[in-house]
Parts: structure tokens; C-alpha cells; sequence
């Protein structure tokens, strides 16, 4: 699980700077990978392998808040793909698929309203769908409905659990990763009780919160509240997988995404959970770049 270039940063036009890393082919056809919440840009290296076999250059970036790029006060989902793009520019890539796991499901929606033009792809992995959906939730486990239930109602509120999670998360990984496994369906505790899976999301988590929790406390608003766009506006074919078991986000998301989206190619697996993409990041990337 090897990676090419992990600690990159780009000073954007507006003076903040965007942290980044590189992953597979350095000559491949390129793609975005947008990470989890909490996440950063180290999350992707466990598809390295998979991207230099099929010869793809996987760029994953750190959103504002979380990793090396800088906080970026009331930001919507809507200015994320102008980061995306200036990114882009600055590595001399034209036209680029995205994909986005979990958290990052609402970017790669954002990117293929705002961007059809400039992707070549776009695939939404496990992805967190609307709140406001009547029965988003079903099926989600007690705390993220907490959780998200106080970001919608008491956004105040949400800084002190992700500043706590935040102390735990650089003080103490792995007992934070054990503490999240409690509520997670046995097919997720059983990628996460791999050894190496485990390393990258301690490694993974801890870097999410290099600066603290404000970055995931507001993105936390961000996916509690209404998005700011319409699912049902998105043109561009979607690609879309989930697992029928997952409880981080629940099939209940994925199937209204999957009717909303009107060029949408769902994928749900029975017995499956929110990891998915672990084992199955060489059938994605496929689908992606076929």
C-alpha cells in the first residue's frame, strides 16, 4: 500500500492552501477522490495498488478544515468544485472523473451539477444523501443520528463533540477507532480488524483533525441542513454504490439517491456495509474509467 506524493499543498487564489496527494499512475488518466467525514487526503492510499494496475492517477484532497487545507468559514458544498478546478489548472489536468466516499458522496454530487463539462465521471461510494428526506435516517445508528439531529437543530452545539473527538482522535487513534467499531454491522468490523486497514484510518483520522474539529463540526451543518442544490438537477450520468447493511449511512440514502438523480447507475449489495469500497475499490475504478 505504497503511495506516490502525500503532502502536497497549493496556495489557492484566495490565499488559503489545499492539501493534496497522489496516488497510482502519475501518467494515468486522472480522478479526484473525495474523503470521508471526518477524513483526509491519506484515506485514498489504500486504492494505490488498484490505480496502477489499471493505469489511473488518483488525486485525493483534503477539504477545507481537515488535514493540511485551511478552514474556510461558511463555505457551501457549491464552492467546492471551484477548488477542484483550480486544482486542477494548477496540475495541467483538462477533464478528470470524481468520486467521493461516505462524506464526500454531496462534492462529487456538487461537482457534476456545477462541472458536467470539465468530469469524465462521476461516482458517489456509500454517500451521505439529504437530511430532509422523510426516512433519511432509517436504519442509521443512534449516535450519527444524534449527531445530525443536533447539527440541524443546535449547530452552536456541534464544535464541543468534534473538538472532544479531535483531542481522542491525535492523542489516542487507536481507541477511537475502537470506539467507532462498537456501532458498525459485522462486515465493516471485520475490514477493520485487517491490520493495515486499520493503521491507514488511525493514521487517517488523526490527520483528519490535524487542526482541530471546526472543519468536520461545520461540514456536519453541511450535510444536517438542505444542500443548497437539487439532486434531481444533476444531467450527467452518476454512478452510485451502497451496501445494504451500512448504518453510517443507510440504504435509505442511497436509495433516494439512486431515484433522485435522474441519470443515475445504482449498485446496492446485500450483506454489505459502509467500507465497501475496500474490497471492492478495483470494480469502482473500473466502472469509472471502463
Amino acid at each position: 500500500m505504497a503511495s506516490n506524493k502525500a503532502d502536497n499543498i497549493l496556495r489557492l487564489r484566495d490565499g488559503r492552501l489545499l492539501g493534496y496527494a497522489e496516488y497510482g499512475d502519475p501518467e494515468g488518466k486522472p480522478a479526484f477522490f473525495f474523503h470521508g467525514m471526518p477524513g483526509s487526503r491519506l484515506e485514498a492510499r489504500f486504492g494505490h495498488d488498484a490505480a496502477k494496475k489499471l493505469g489511473l492517477r488518483v488525486i485525493a484532497i483534503d477539504r477545507p478544515g481537515y488535514g493540511l487545507s485551511d478552514f474556510k468559514p461558511r463555505r457551501t458544498f457549491l464552492d467546492w468544485p471551484d477548488d477542484v478546478v483550480e486544482l486542477a489548472g494548477a496540475l495541467n489536468v483538462d477533464r478528470f472523473a470524481v468520486a467521493g466516499v461516505s462524506g464526500g458522496g454531496p462534492y462529487v454530487a456538487a461537482c457534476a451539477l456545477k462541472i458536467p463539462q470539465r468530469l469524465t465521471a462521476a461516482g458517489i461510494i456509500s454517500g451521505v444523501g439529504p437530511f430532509e428526506v422523510p426516512g433519511a435516517t432509517e436504519g442509521m445508528s443512534q449516535r450519527n443520528r444524534f449527531i445530525f439531529g443536533m447539527a440541524r437543530r443546535l449547530p452552536w452545539l456541534v464544535n464541543l463533540p468534534y473538538w472532544l473527538m479531535a483531542q481522542g482522535a491525535r492523542r489516542f487513534p487507536d481507541r477511537a477507532i475502537s470506539l467507532m467499531m462498537r456501532s458498525l454491522p459485522e462486515p465493516d468490523k471485520a475490514v477493520l480488524a485487517r491490520p493495515e486497514i486499520r493503521a491507514l484510518f488511525m493514521e487517517d483520522t488523526a490527520e483528519a483533525f490535524r487542526s482541530g474539529g471546526r472543519g468536520a463540526a461545520w461540514e456536519c451543518v453541511l450535510y444536517a441542513r438542505p444542500w443548497g442544490f437539487r439532486l434531481e438537477d444533476i444531467r450527467m450520468e452518476v454512478h452510485l454504490w451502497q451496501g445494504e447493511v451500512d448504518v453510517n449511512v443507510p440504504p435509505s440514502m442511497g436509495r433516494y439517491q439512486a431515484e433522485a438523480i435522474p441519470n443515475c447507475r445504482a449498485t446496492f449489495y446485500p450483506g454489505e456495509g459502509h467500507l465497501l469500497i475496500i474490497d471492492r475499490i478495483e470494480e469502482i475504478l473500473a466502472a469509472l474509467f471502463p
